[in-house]
């Protein structure tokens, strides 16, 4: 059955539904795919009584292919418009009728009484222009069959200058999403947001919240993402770069104060996107956008501050980002980090996990254990399942046992994951040479992961590392080949018995900060032999410590070698005389041989002896 043909049958079998139901919802749950498509429609011209006033839709609709009309109808209709009026900021179409002299405010008064949308917060925009009140239909040059955009009204004009910015960018898109060629259309909306950008405040927080929030009153999200969904071409390409230029902006127009304040609209982004591409290459790099302004500010400032976000029709800004809001996220990259790390176990040349995956599902688990905690407001560790009686939260209680849910499922693949890492280096210990699986390089992060999910609940912290106890081998293995300077080790290092002595050191190495090679002078010290370490005392001993951090250069009285070779000698010679006996500075330890204390007894003697 074809999309018409379904439109047909739906408006026949259900004859009182509702005039927004003609229009795909960018902000509903709804995914038949059936009423996600955008299907033009008409009415019959011969069939006055085919719209009402109200939202009945009584009357018959058929596509264009079936429009029929005849010389005496158009003549008794001529004073008489339809025409369709498309809601940007829920993607909801409206059919009305009305007559020719029939104002502007009229108009927006049968909205209200069909929408619910107040009088005094719409603007009527026809090709590029807003409608004013006193003007007629016919003034207004509106022919029958037009097509208008809908878009909320600010409820002050505090920012004019900001708020006719974005009137002229979501004009040109209204005009592109029409049909209308614009010229240099790309580079106008581009110039028009660098512009709101820009005149934006930088240094007052409070009114920077007020200027962004013209871009979400304007419905400027929802345009651009009509216009990404448009058939027609090269409309894809211009949304494409306009929302990749808002979301680079963000980043770099804006100072880091002001980041958390730009989530709201890139949250509208992603629930636009991933309601019709939730694969596609521009949801994902929005997704991955709004995790990283929620990382940034996942210690006290995101308790202090929040994410503000602002509701439909100028309502006023309310509250934190809710659970609800980030855990979809969650969920989502839950289920591809599922899939892939099946894919690790089955296919040798798999990649794994995504390292946007990854990251982007490090980002907003941060928000999230952050508002179960903060938020929620009940004690950790949490037993699971909730309680159904007395629960304080009953709204999250699903998005918490689900989380629960997400842990167990993850942390049983992750044991079947490093099962098979364990089969694979056992393969190479016999003798099949070195074995390279791309798919093993984000298993660490993941555990990661898993462990501070653990912490939330009853029970699963103890499941966690009864899981690496007893894939300690493996584990040491991805620590010694994938642990990196940059990742934080520390939570390794809670349970020494997950890991061996090696593992262990490669992690404190990892730990220590990385020396560089930037500094112009090394500390250059001249040492006789003979009085090796009373003279490295004296030189160490009056140098400046952040002399030393430039490095040394050593050489020996009478001696031409210079270089690395005769600096490790050197400190090979100085712990040698340190714990040689004659100088008595450390004593053995008498049950263990490796070990060695400071001698208090003689400590002073010693130095004494180095230093007549």
């Amino acid at each position: 059955m074809s999309p018409v043909e379904s439109f047909d049958h739906a408006v026949h079998s259900r004859p009182k539904r509702k005039l927004d139901d003609y229009a795909p919802n960018l902000d509903g749950d709804d995914d038949d795919a059936e009423t996600s498509e955008l299907v033009s429609v008409r009415m019959r011209k011969d069939e006055p009584n085919a719209v009402q006033q109200s939202s009945d839709l009584s009357g018959p609709i058929v596509s264009d292919a079936a429009e029929t009309s005849s010389a005496e109808s158009r003549t008794t209709t001529r004073s008489r418009l339809q025409f369709f009026i498309r809601m940007l900021s829920e993607g909801n179409t409206i059919v009305i009728q009305a007559n020719s002299n029939d104002t502007v405010k009229s108009i927006h008064e049968r909205i209200q009484v069909m929408t619910g949308i107040p009088v005094m917060e719409q603007r009527l925009i026809y090709r590029g222009k807003q409608l004013q009140w006193e003007q007629s239909l016919a003034e207004c040059s509106i022919q029958n069959d037009a097509g208008l955009q809908l878009v909320g009204r600010m409820r002050s004009t505090e920012h004019p200058q900001a708020w006719q910015v974005i009137d002229d960018m979501v004009g040109v898109i209204c005009r592109l999403c029409k049909g209308e060629l614009v010229q240099s259309s790309l580079k106008l909306i581009k110039s028009r947001m660098t512009e709101f950008f820009a005149m934006t405040p930088k240094d007052d927080n409070d009114l920077a919240i007020g200027y962004l929030q013209i871009f979400m009153y304007s419905s400027a999200p929802a345009a651009l993402v009509m216009l990404y969904m448009s058939p027609m071409s090269g409309n894809k390409e211009c949304a494409d770069s306009s929302i990749r230029h808002f979301l680079n902006s963000c980043r770099n127009a804006l100072p880091k104060n002001l980041h958390t304040q730009c989530a709201p609209i890139v949250l509208e982004f992603c629930k636009l996107l991933r309601k019709f591409t939730p694969e596609d290459t521009l949801y994902l790099a929005c997704r991955s956008t709004l995790g990283s302004l929620l990382e940034n500010f996942g210690g006290s400032l995101w308790e202090k501050i929040g994410v503000l976000r602002a509701t439909k029709y100028g309502d006023d800004v309310k509250g934190l980002v809710v659970i609800q809001d980030i855990f979809p996220f969650v969920s989502e990259l839950a289920g591809r980090l599922s899939r892939d790390l099946t894919s690790s176990m089955e296919m040798v040349l798999s990649v794994g996990p995504l390292v946007s995956d990854v990251r982007d599902f490090t980002a907003f688990l941060v928000p999230l254990r952050k508002a179960i905690l903060g938020q929620v407001g009940i004690t950790c560790p949490i037993a699971v399942p909730l309680p159904k009686r007395g629960y304080n939260h009953p709204s999250h209680g699903d998005e918490i046992e689900y989380l629960h849910g997400i842990f167990r499922d993850l942390l049983m693949r992750m044991d079947k994951c490093l099962g098979k890492v364990e089969e694979r280096l056992n393969v190479r210990g016999s003798g099949d040479g070195e074995i390279n699986y791309s798919g093993w390089s984000q298993y660490l992060t993941i555990l990661k992961e898993l462990y501070a999910i653990s912490k939330l609940y009853q029970g699963t912290e103890e499941q966690f590392w009864k899981v690496l106890r007893r894939r300690k081998s493996p584990l040491c293995a991805l620590i010694l080949r994938y642990a990196k300077r940059s990742d934080d080790h520390r939570w390794l290092l809670e349970h020494k018995d997950v890991t061996n002595f090696e593992s262990r050191r490669h992690l404190i190495m990892m730990m220590l900060p990385e020396v560089k090679e930037d500094y112009e002078e090394l500390f250059e010290m001249l040492i006789d032999r003979s009085h090796l370490l009373a003279e490295s005392f004296e030189y160490i001993g009056r140098a400046d410590p952040e002399a030393l951090h430039g490095g040394l250069f050593m050489e020996f009285k009478n001696e031409e070698a210079t270089g690395p070779g005769v600096l490790r000698e050197w400190f090979f010679l100085v712990c040698q005389a340190l714990f040689n006996q004659q100088n008595a500075l450390f004593v053995a330890c008498p049950n263990d041989r490796r070990r060695f204390y400071p001698n208090p007894g003689k400590l002073p003697l010693a130095f004494d002896a180095c230093f007549p």
